[in-house]
């Protein structure tokens, strides 16, 4: 993994970081020769809303029931 120093980073900042977006490669940026922050590119995973759903459900209870009764219309 490439490293660069917190000075180096200030002067080129834009530049580096239009390098980890291209290329995907992460940099360390070292304070005083020790490695400090690391700055990556963002990866989101596009999931399906179901499939984020899925499992957080904790206790589901008799589904049909209505809410109220008054609430509830059949017909």
């Amino acid at each position: 993994m490439e490293q660069i120093s917190k000075s180096e980073f200030k002067a080129h900042a834009l530049q580096v970081l239009r390098e980890i977006e291209k290329s995907g490669r992460s940099r360390v940026i070292t304070d005083r020769g020790r490695p400090a922050l690391e700055i990556k590119k963002l990866r989101q995973i596009k999931r399906d809303a179901l499939e984020t759903l899925r499992g957080t459900v904790i206790k589901f209870e008799s589904p049909t029931d209505p809410v109220a009764d008054d609430e509830w219309e059949n017909g």
